[in-house]
């Protein structure tokens, strides 16, 4: 186990099943670190670097991630509840059945990411970028989605789409947006 009490250089740092509740790491540096299964709900990760880090199953419930870059990390399976990732960068990560039920990912960069099976209910991701995102089985009900960019998202299907709080400036492929706009014309109204 790595002494951490007042470290911000955590290269690679082994961390694997700690219990690191609530701990302040803003603006770390633990790149390629080894968290697996790591306890860090509550913790503070505001623009940290955790390129290539392993969270495989760890627990970030309420953590703050603000501005962190997470960009190829390993999140399969982490839990994201109630997380504050507003701006955060997770281009190309690993979210196979991540859990970002009611997180805060506006404005996030999500180009690239593979969100087969994840859990987006409630999650906020206004002005996110999910360009080239595989979203395939996610859950979307009452995700807000307002100016979100979903050209280039793949494995999305009308019943998602049809479950989201707003679609609001979206912008969606044609073969789903006419379909939903007919169907659904509430969802693409701006919300208040």
């Amino acid at each position: 186990m790595v002494d951490i009490a007042g470290r911000r250089d955590l290269r690679e740092a082994d961390l694997k099943g700690a219990d690191l509740r609530g701990i302040d790491f803003q603006g770390a540096n633990l790149e390629k670190a080894n968290l697996i299964e790591a306890n860090l709900s509550e913790a503070n990760f505001k623009g940290a670097n955790l390129k290539g880090a392993d969270l495989f199953e760890a627990n970030l419930e309420e953590a703050h991630l603000e501005e962190a870059h997470l960009i190829w990390a390993d999140l399969r399976w982490t839990n994201f509840k109630t997380a504050y990732l507003e701006k955060t960068h997770l281009e190309g990560t690993k979210l196979e059945g991540a859990n970002f039920e009611k997180a805060n990912l506006k404005e996030a960069s999500l180009e690239g990411a593979n969100l087969i099976k994840a859990n987006l209910k409630g999650a906020n991701l206004e002005g996110a970028s999910l360009k080239g995102v595989n979203l395939e089985g996610a859950n979307l009900e009452g995700a807000n989605l307002e100016a979100v960019f979903l050209e280039d998202a793949y494995g999305l299907s009308f019943d998602q789409l049809s479950k989201v709080k707003t679609l609001y400036d979206a912008k969606l492929d044609e073969k789903l947006l006419m379909p939903l706009k007919k169907k659904y014309p509430a969802l693409f109204e701006k919300p208040n």
